[in-house]
């Protein structure tokens, strides 16, 4: 006897069953039903800008993205929506022709922004991001002289003066730096040459070091070390400071929020240049009006990308970023460095190149001790950077 499980089935109901699965579509006889909708591969793809572009607020980038269907291009007509993190595209939405869509994009804040564009066909959706930066309209290179030379020795600071005289299109910066900022008496060979580098049209800053907010070096000492430049020079001489040893980290901005409340209460007009020497936290953008967010070689310089982690200084114009850049050996070699900080990638102002080497590992060195071999043709190339014209000879 076979087992309950596989006796045959009466006739009539496998004549019941037979019928249910008609009436449903199945079976072999290829029913109402047929076979199953294939559904839509669709792309897209962003075309332009391209990834990581750097360009200036208040011009409109143009936008493209490409669309496909299972590898096709679909019929004209197909709309593709762009949107960004601060912006407005015209249109809005494009339509394609020959599978590509294109917009006008007008930032409306500088900084990291993302571009996406966005298609819907057949019920699917397919998506593409793009990262661009904007950044503010750049003002012209100056140049950050850190002046540690003694005037005295009168040849480097006269060397300063007549550059600066000869080329009043640059604007020039000087750093002076007595006895690392301590003293009691103004100076009379100090007064002899501010005094002149300004009716050459330049400007002068007093060099203060702050201890990198550690507390050793306490804020008292800071606040009279600014009064005495004040004080003992003048204001029509002294047009800011440069606070060195500045920290980087989060959690010393109250050291430097209180220092550049005291500079601003004596005159808001007081230039505040800040040399961390390397990216800070966004927070300093607050605490000093100049960030020298680079202080080193040539050859770290040529690496410098402040898209790697530090986008916050696209927000900001180019004249509150500087850069202090030591041995770079050749006329040619300032050059390269020269052009490369008026690019929208470095995004830097204030700028100083010198030929002068410094180990930072073993302390060898003072870049700062005089003025470089080229100093003439840095003003000149700067001159012509600033122009947009061709780079003299050096």
């Amino acid at each position: 006897m076979k087992p309950p499980s596989l006796r045959a089935l009466p006739r009539w109901l496998n004549l019941a069953l037979a019928a249910l699965v008609a009436a449903c579509g199945g079976g072999g006889g290829g029913g109402s039903g047929g076979a199953p909708v294939a559904v839509p591969v669709v792309t897209v793809t962003i075309g332009a800008p391209g990834d990581q572009a750097i360009f200036e607020m208040g011009g409109p980038v143009s936008v493209n993205a490409r669309v496909t269907v299972d590898g096709a291009v679909p019929a004209d007509g197909t709309a593709v929506r762009f949107a960004a993190s601060s912006g407005t595209f015209a249109p809005a939405s494009p339509t394609t022709q020959a599978g590509v869509a294109t917009a006008s994009f007008s930032a409306t804040a500088p900084g990291r922004q993302e571009i996406t564009a966005s298609v819907q066909i057949g019920g699917q959706t397919a998506n593409a991001v793009r990262v661009v930066y904007l950044r503010p309209a750049p003002a012209p290179l100056e140049l950050l002289v850190p002046a540690y030379f003694s005037p005295t020795t009168t040849s480097h600071w006269n060397t300063l003066v007549a550059g600066a005289a000869s080329h009043p299109g640059v604007a020039v910066t000087a750093i002076m730096n007595p006895d690392n900022g301590i003293f009691t008496n103004a100076s009379a060979d100090y007064l002899r040459v501010l005094t002149q580098l300004s009716a050459a049209g330049g400007r002068t800053v007093g060099y203060v070091y702050t201890g990198y907010g550690t507390g050793s070096r306490s804020m008292a000492s800071i606040k009279a070390n600014i009064d005495s430049y004040l004080a003992l020079y003048g204001r029509a001489l002294i047009g800011g400071f440069f606070l060195d040893e500045m920290a980087s980290a989060a959690n010393r901005l109250d050291f430097y929020r209180e220092i550049y409340g005291y500079i601003k209460a004596r005159d808001a007009g007081l230039r505040v240049i800040g040399n961390p020497g390397t990216f800070p936290d966004p927070g300093y953008a607050a605490v000093a009006d100049i960030l020298v967010n680079f202080e080193n070689s040539a050859a770290a310089f040529a690496d410098y990308d402040p898209r790697n982690g530090q986008a916050w200084l696209y927000q900001y114009p180019n004249s509150r970023a500087g850069a202090l850049v030591y041995g770079t050996p050749t006329c040619a070699a300032m050059q390269t460095a020269v052009r490369a900080a008026a690019t929208a990638r470095f995004n830097a102002g204030p700028l100083y190149i010198t030929d002068l080497p410094y180990n930072p590992v073993t302390g060898a060195g003072n870049p700062w001790a005089a003025l470089p071999s080229y100093w003439l043709q840095m003003l000149d190339t700067v001159a012509a950077v600033n122009r947009g014209s061709t780079l003299p000879a050096c």
